[in-house]
């Protein structure tokens, strides 16, 4: 009687299918050194995942990243210009306050 192996055949796109639904993380630090001086660290992180994978567990800085997303750059453009705007208020409330304090010390 010959015993009988259940064959599993997992092709690349299984693979694949499942490494993009689950992730996979790699790390690794590289140290070079003479005289067990330190002269360089290189640290390698590595995360295979999908878009949705990747955004469950809170990375999404593509979209963040002016350089990968034009939505980024807008959002970054229209922070400065706000920062910019208050920054010019208070440079024109100082310059009004001071120009108040001459004012008051002239008349003394």
């Amino acid at each position: 009687m010959a015993v009988e192996h259940p064959v599993q055949s997992n092709t690349i796109v299984d693979v694949l299918e499942k490494v993009l639904d689950k992730g996979v993380v790699i790390a690794g630090d590289i140290t070079v050194g003479i005289a067990d001086v330190e002269l360089l660290t290189i640290k390698i992180r590595l995360i295979v995942a999908s878009v949705d994978k990747a955004k469950e567990i809170g990375m999404d800085w593509w979209e963040n990243d002016p350089y990968l997303s034009s939505k980024a750059a807008d959002n970054k453009t229209e922070a400065l210009e706000q920062e910019n705007k208050k920054l010019q208020e208070r440079l024109d409330s100082l310059e009004k306050s001071l120009g108040n304090n001459r004012l008051n010390l002239a008349e003394k």
